[in-house]
């Protein structure tokens, strides 16, 4: 005799929640707050030169409210614990692992992500990552070229291990690092010459 469930039982609901509870999914988040009376929390801080309010968990991850409230999807999610770069953006002009920092961290504060590192193209970086075609898959090149920003702004001119010691922390799995560096250097030339 064949019997078949048409809903799980107590124990298999338990191992569902078990195994997808280690999932980060914010609305998870806000429903267990909710239920148990919290209220969400209205967030302003400035993203890319533009005022943004958002209504959600102050330590929901920055990453998931750029992309997920905000729809700014230049920022990467990659390995959601602030080793890869991916994630990379800027807070008040400090590079920052935006898959660990809370939104609560960026309150009253400037954000800037790829989408405002420049409008058009024309920011040196971009310039010298189009002209020696650096990107492979491009995964990871948004968070390389916010950490690559933030060193230009602190040594105009960098040696190659200032940019190896800058780059240590964004992983690129298709190892364009000796790109990487060559469009830094190309970037401060490009800087110096008034390209911005």
């Amino acid at each position: 005799m064949v019997t078949v469930a048409t809903e799980p039982n107590r124990l298999q609901q338990k191992r569902i929640v078990e195994r997808t509870s280690s999932v980060y999914n914010p609305f998870d988040r806000l429903h267990l707050r909710l239920f148990a009376g919290e209220r969400s929390t209205v967030v302003t801080f400035k993203v890319n030169g533009k005022q943004a309010n958002v209504d959600v968990d102050p330590s929901t991850p920055l990453l998931w409210v750029l992309r997920e409230n905000l729809g700014l999807i230049g920022t990467k999610f990659g390995c959601g614990m602030a080793q890869c770069g991916a994630c990379t953006v800027h807070i008040n002009g400090q590079a920052v692992r935006s898959c660990v920092a809370a939104v609560s961290r960026a309150a009253d504060k400037e954000v800037t992500t790829i989408e405002g590192l420049s409008h058009d193209l024309s920011h040196p970086l971009q310039k010298a990552w189009l002209e020696l075609d650096v990107p492979q898959c491009g995964y990871c090149q948004s968070g390389q070229l916010m950490s690559a920003a933030v060193l230009l702004r602190e040594k105009p001119q960098p040696t190659d291990e200032d940019i190896d010691q800058a780059m240590t922390g964004n992983i690129c799995r298709c190892g364009t690092y000796p790109r990487i560096r060559q469009a830094i250097h190309r970037a401060a030339e490009l800087a110096k010459d008034g390209a911005r």
